[in-house]
């Protein structure tokens, strides 16, 4: 949804109903993009222990293979 100043100050009330529809609105000044609004998520319910870093020791194998598993490529060094 987009979203104009004067849609934030006379029709809150529709962009309140856009967010609880999980919709992402834009906010325009002039025409053009200056901001988002998003919608808040719930929690996922999910535990620290379920991380998969925490769970190092039980996969086995020597821990820098791990921990580039999980860091992916971002610290390869060239």
């Amino acid at each position: 949804m987009d979203a104009t100043i004067l849609d934030l100050r006379y029709r809150m009330k529709d962009v309140l109903r856009a967010l609880d529809r999980n919709e992402k609105v834009t906010i325009l000044y002039h025409g053009k993009p200056r901001g988002f609004i998003t919608p808040h998520t719930a929690p996922t319910g999910k535990r620290v222990a379920e991380h998969p870093f925490f769970n190092l020791r039980r996969d086995g194998g020597p821990a820098e293979e791990q921990m580039e598993k999980l860091r992916g490529d971002r610290y390869r060094d060239l």
